[in-house]
């Protein structure tokens, strides 16, 4: 059964840049660390007449660099722009913005397609690439602090460099959009220009929504859902907002376009303001800032340091380390993973795919229960190779080796010396676990004449058995031959 509505998705995502400056002047852009509100401040980023902007190089680099991931073509000539309008937090009254001539444009993005909207409750397949219209550099604005009666400004983060990526809205459910901005969030951190830490709020989203009849080619009103700082809030926004537009629909109401903010305690959008339009802002050309011309051979500089991107890297996992597409995903996910990844397999003499399911488990359950990143761990890839190639080599067991892999991310040291240490190395020797295999057999009757009677599956209860009464020592597969032929023997 088709569904009756469909989604249209459009995202603008709003990345600070790693600079040492703001924007257009010498203050200090990391206003996390300054030591008190309106420090890091002066008169062009408090907006005092007189004051004249200059365009931070860094910024326009970083900006073309990407502006080249999302395979943008880069504006040779482009230029900056007045957003005329007034709140608070926006010192001049205007944003420093781009708008006719951005810095780079009509790009695209894949993703995975065929996702599945739940919005309509029905299976249809989103298309994988989405455009991107616009790549576009401007001014972050200063931070409110809203009490009962009054509000405080602090001005640290007016002006720190912001770039603004504009899809095209080609996203036809809210799996769509989740897995195309996680995937700007990636290439974000690839190339070192943001953090991706949306709880510090420098990396926000702004969904465009609307819903049609399905199957219909055309463009109804949109709302726009403000400051997502979370894929959790885009996602739970979003599937809302779809869902309250089809029952307007369905009552034979009419959307209005507004501007919207996400009530997450309750759950729902709530009206902020009518929607502007292009000509609410009164854009016209900065006089203050001449327009920036690049040379073909700044942009095939910039281009140079394109690092391997992830999508590139996933194919070159599959292909050269044999990984499903999966999982290959899940370690180029973040640069930092994947290059931990590899420098293990370069120490180990296990499997690539060995590794893979190393990390991906207890390495990763280990990173989440901890809330930590790749970066802030002491392990070394070194001592992960050799434990995981203790491992492989029956040295010990894998049960023994999620104990010691948890005291090397805890305390360091060598996992040979841990293993000794602790009397955790695994024991093949035939003839002492023969033994254990024979008492636990004569210890539980009850268990081999249910065994013998049919229930097979008791084999992995006695194997269970044997390893508990070893400390996890004994091999479990010499365990398991030698139960099954004990019990072989007693059939007779």
């Amino acid at each position: 059964m088709k569904p009756t509505y469909e989604p249209v998705i459009g995202l603008e995502i709003h990345a600070e840049l790693i600079t040492n400056s703001k924007m257009f002047c010498g203050c200090s852009a990391d206003y996390a660390s300054a030591p008190e509100p309106n420090t890091n401040i002066c008169p062009v980023c408090t907006g005092l007449p007189g004051a004249m902007p200059v365009a931070n190089k860094k910024a326009i680099e970083l900006a073309a660099l990407v502006g080249l991931a999302l395979n943008c073509s880069v504006n040779k000539h482009n230029t900056f722009a007045r957003k005329n309008y007034y709140y608070p937090d926006l010192p001049k009254g205007y944003q420093i913005s781009q708008y006719e001539l951005p810095i780079c444009e009509k790009g695209w993005l894949d993703i995975d397609s065929g996702s599945s909207s739940g919005a309509a409750s029905a299976t249809y397949r989103d298309p994988s690439r989405v455009r991107i219209r616009r790549v576009h550099i401007e001014e972050d604005t200063a931070k409110l602090f809203h009490e009962k009666n009054y509000a405080l400004v602090d001005f640290n983060r007016a002006g720190v460099p912001l770039l603004e990526i504009v899809s095209e809205p080609d996203m036809r459910s809210v799996e769509a959009a989740l897995d195309y901005a996680t995937k700007v969030r990636a290439i974000l951190r690839y190339l070192g220009v943001n953090s991706g830490n949306m709880e510090k709020g420098v990396l926000r989203f702004e969904a465009n929504i609307s819903v049609r009849p399905f199957g219909s080619d055309e463009f109804r009103t949109r709302t726009e859902i403000k400051n997502l700082n979370s894929f959790r809030a885009l996602t739970r926004a979003s599937a809302y907002e779809i869902e309250r537009q089809i029952k307007i629909y369905e009552s034979g109401g009419t959307v209005v376009q507004e501007t919207l903010g996400w009530d997450d305690v309750r759950g729902v959008t709530t009206s902020q303001r009518s929607k502007e339009e292009a000509h609410d802002y009164r854009y016209f050309p900065e006089p203050d800032l001449p327009p920036l011309q690049l040379s073909d051979s700044w942009i095939a500089e910039i281009k140079s340091r394109l690092p391997e991107l992830p999508e590139a890297k996933t194919k070159r996992f599959v292909e050269q380390y044999e990984l499903k597409p999966q999982d290959a995903r899940l370690l180029t996910s973040e640069k930092a993973l994947a290059d931990y990844f590899e420098s293990v397999v370069s120490k180990s003499k296990s499997s690539p795919k060995t590794v893979h399911s190393w990390i991906a488990g207890e390495f990763m359950r280990y990173l989440n229960d901890s809330g930590k990143d790749v970066d802030d761990v002491t392990l070394s890839p070194e001592s992960f190779a050799k434990l995981i190639d203790m491992v492989t080599d029956k040295t010990v067991s894998g049960n023994n080796a999620k104990v010691v892999l948890a005291e090397l991310i805890e305390s360091g040291g060598d996992p040979q010396e841990i293993v000794k240490e602790k009397g955790l190395a695994q024991v093949s020797d035939e003839s002492f676990i023969q033994e254990v295999v024979t008492k636990i057999l004569n210890d539980n009757p009850a268990e081999v004449e249910k065994y013998l009677a049919g229930k097979e599956t008791l084999l992995q209860w006695f194997v269970g058995q044997v390893a508990r009464a070893t400390k996890g020592k004994a091999d479990p597969n010499v365990t398991k031959e030698l139960a099954l032929k004990a019990l072989a023997e007693r059939k007779k």
